[in-house]
């Protein structure tokens, strides 16, 4: 039995948002399909689906039946995804250049030569290569909806110029039948030929608009090398990425890109990793160290081992986390999704309500007033500008995240992070550099040789960073690791274990408390002052007699209190959680102005602080990098992982920080909170535009101003309100992520909660 897997695939042939919501609901209606969403902003497809009841070429199959087209490549995809846009944008140019060399002499004829002899004739002649060759992709995609009883903005555009077209033939064969009822025989061939014009300058914009909205993914993707250079016992060879399997040797030499995810094997070089972390300086690879696909190699040659290839490296899950995060739908995207989805019915319903008031009014001699604003409704009518209010500015808010080291897992984490108002923060890791050292062992009883032996071999079976820290220490000191057994991981306490015929602990206070031990008066002076410093507490002993006790300093990130005074800007109260002591924790605290805190906690203790916050009424933000930390980040109302943490904390997270640099925290909270206000303003005059539009374009204004709108002006408006759309979402690439003026100090009051 397959599991149930979620692909993203590039959508072709959309040219609205009502085709998007054409091709979701389609493919949500197949068996097999758990969910299915398409993002008109960047034209793909993201579907859950069980593999065991449908196939990729089954999806395809129905989304083509419907009169579009998915690329089910993944290998390939992007490419052909890019290629096929191209395509696009080049057709559409080729069609709009053509439409308006020949709108324009219409145009010209209508408004200066209206009477000159065959003057309908010419007119007729030069619409019919605009309508039905330049703009022919109107009425054949409006026909492929018809067929499937759905409509979109395509209908809209093709039943407005054929119905000012017919009514021009009709009158221009036989204008007879109006000139016995005393009527002027009208011809509106200008109208619908500028209606095409205009709405192909629309949609052109609009393509270059929305390719700029995804130039972040592309430059993420253009990271990725196409070639690999494979060594084959003595010799290399030039070989595709896609050919290439884990435990293959690749060589690498100077101001190359790392084609894939491996370990250096052979050789040493300095490696430029800005594209990941976001850290200008290269970074020093020996033997045994690890290298990133997409990164470069600033000098020296070596010869790694493949760990990932293809969509296994770093760099592909990143871009697929982009995609995914731009292809979902905001929960404000929902009203729209709602109107767009019996969009083009209502307009069309309007449009026809339109044409029957002003013949109840007038009769037949507001015939071509009656003709004039029911083609004018259903131009100026833009089921585009609702479509792309909210996911153009998602992905370039999403995009912008990526470039500056923060990936963003979904619109509902980007649109949700803005909200908050209390950040709780992990210590180790996040405040501090997660790089402790040891910097004093305090003897309390006998310092033998063995039990620091011991001690080595024991931590060495533990993740936590504190016993990496007095492993380095220990190896340092030579200590050479025995063997022991019976180990047992005390979660947030610390660790027993048995060496020769004796039971050991190692651990907080409060596991030396529940032994019974406790250090005599002189070590807890100097245990004391070691705390007052913000340093790491661990205690060693046996039954209930105190060994020694090994102090470790975990240095303070330098971006970390420039941050916090940054978030405290922003109103964000923040809470720290730590399994230190409390005189360790209240150190820190008072040090970085911290007014909440609890220490010694344990992974239920750091989900039940967050449940309370979230009963006080708090929205909050869980910052942490550990696997002790992956309850609370689930129980947030946003997670937020440092990206050097564990993988089980980052795919837990809805946002990572890709590097240790604590204020990427404050630029995610502004850039969520600038996004969200571009999608508001969007959403704003997408809505105000068509309750204006319509009513205006129908002639409600006639009656008290004598004002008719042209359909010609209706093309023009609605092609405008698109490109306003996405051009306002492209504000925010130029818009900065800084934070305000810090307006007070530090607050006081630090207490424990």
């Amino acid at each position: 039995m397959k599991e149930t897997v979620r692909k993203n695939y590039p959508v072709l042939e959309m040219s609205c948002a009502s085709c998007a919501m054409s091709v979701e609901q389609t493919v949500r209606k197949l068996p097999g399909v758990t969910d299915a969403s398409v993002n008109f902003a960047s034209n793909r497809l993201s579907v859950g689906f069980d593999e065991s009841q449908i196939t990729p070429q089954q999806i395809r199959a129905a989304v083509q039946a419907s009169g579009y087209d998915l690329i089910i490549d993944e290998q390939d995809g992007e490419i052909k995804q890019q290629q096929a846009e191209r395509n696009r944008y080049l057709r559409l140019r080729y069609d709009t250049i053509g439409a308006w060399l020949f709108s324009l002499p219409i145009v010209v004829i209508a408004m200066l030569f209206m009477h000159m002899p065959y003057g309908n004739w010419i007119m007729l002649i030069l619409s019919l290569p605009v309508l039905f060759f330049f703009g022919r992709g109107f009425f054949v995609n409006g026909w492929k909806q018809l067929r499937h009883r759905q409509a979109n903005m395509d209908t809209l555009v093709a039943l407005s110029t054929s119905i000012a077209f017919l009514f021009s033939l009709f009158n221009t064969v036989y204008p007879q039948f109006w000139l016995r009822r005393g009527l002027e025989p009208h011809v509106y061939y200008e109208a619908a030929c500028v209606i095409i014009a205009f709405v192909l300058v629309g949609k052109l914009l609009e393509e270059r608009a929305k390719s700029n909205t995804s130039s972040a993914i592309k430059r993420l993707i253009g990271l990725q090398p196409t070639t690999a250079r494979l060594v084959r016992g003595d010799h290399e060879e030039d070989v595709p990425i896609s050919a290439l399997q884990v435990g293959d040797r690749v060589s690498v030499r100077p101001g190359e890109k790392i084609p894939v995810d491996g370990v250096v094997r052979d050789g040493s070089s300095y490696v430029d990793e800005s594209m990941i972390t976001g850290e200008p300086l290269p970074v020093g690879k020996e033997a045994g160290d690890k290298v990133v696909a997409g990164t470069i190699n600033s000098r020296g040659t070596f010869v790694l081992e493949t760990t990932g290839v293809g969509s296994d490296t770093l760099l592909a899950r990143i871009i697929r986390m982009v995609q995914q995060a731009q292809g979902s739908k905001a929960p404000v995207q929902r009203i729209a999704d709602r109107i767009a989805a019996i969009f083009v019915p209502t307009v069309i319903g309007i449009a026809l309500l339109t044409f029957a008031l002003w013949l109840a009014i007038g009769g037949m001699d507001y015939f071509s007033y009656a003709l004039l604003s029911a083609v004018s409704v259903l131009v100026i009518a833009c089921p585009c500008a609702l479509g792309l209010a909210t996911p153009t500015a998602l992905m370039v808010g999403i995009g912008k995240g990526a470039e500056n080291q923060i990936l963003i897992k979904d619109a509902t984490a980007l649109e949700q992070l803005c909200r908050i108002d209390t950040v709780v923060m992990d210590k180790t890791g996040t405040l501090t550099e997660g790089r402790p050292s040891v910097v004093d062992w305090i003897a309390a009883g006998p310092d033998l040789p063995e039990y620091r032996n011991m001690i080595c071999a024991a931590e060495m079976k533990s993740e936590h960073p504190l016993a990496s820290a007095i492993v380095n220490y220990l190896s340092a000191h030579e200590a050479q690791p025995c063997e022991v057994t019976s180990f047992v991981s005390l979660t947030g306490r610390g660790i027993r274990f048995t060496a020769g015929n004796a039971d050991y602990w190692l651990g907080s206070r409060n596991l030396m408390a529940e032994q019974g031990a406790a250090p005599a008066e002189e070590t807890d002076v100097r245990i004391e002052t070691a705390q007052q410093t913000g340093a790491s507490i661990v205690y060693f002993g046996t039954a209930d007699r105190l060994l020694a006790v090994i102090v470790i300093n975990d240095t303070l990130k330098a971006t970390t209190p420039p941050a916090l005074d940054q978030l405290r800007r922003l109103h964000i109260d923040i809470a720290m959680l730590t399994g230190d002591s409390r005189k360790t924790a209240a150190a820190l605290a008072e040090r970085l102005g911290i007014r909440h805190y609890r220490a010694e906690v344990l992974p239920d203790d750091k989900d039940k602080y967050i449940q309370q916050l979230q009963r006080e009424g708090k929205r909050v933000a869980m910052v942490g990098d550990g696997i002790n930390d992956s309850q609370a980040l689930a129980r947030a109302d946003v997670s937020i992982a440092m990206g050097h943490g564990t993988d089980i904390a980052m795919d837990v997270a809805m946002v990572t920080l890709m590097n240790s640099d604590l204020l990427l925290l404050p630029k995610a909270y502004v850039l969520s909170r600038k996004t969200v206000r571009l999608i508001r303003q969007n959403l704003f005059w997408a809505f105000i535009y068509n309750l204006i539009g319509i009513p205006i374009a129908a002639g409600v204004l006639y009656p008290l101003y004598g004002i008719l709108m042209n359909p010609m002006l209706a093309g023009a408006a609605m092609a405008f309100s698109s490109v306003s759309v996405v051009a306002n979402s492209l504000r925010l690439k130029w818009m900065s992520t800084g934070t305000p003026p810090l307006s007070s100090g530090r607050p006081n009051n630090v207490r424990a909660d």
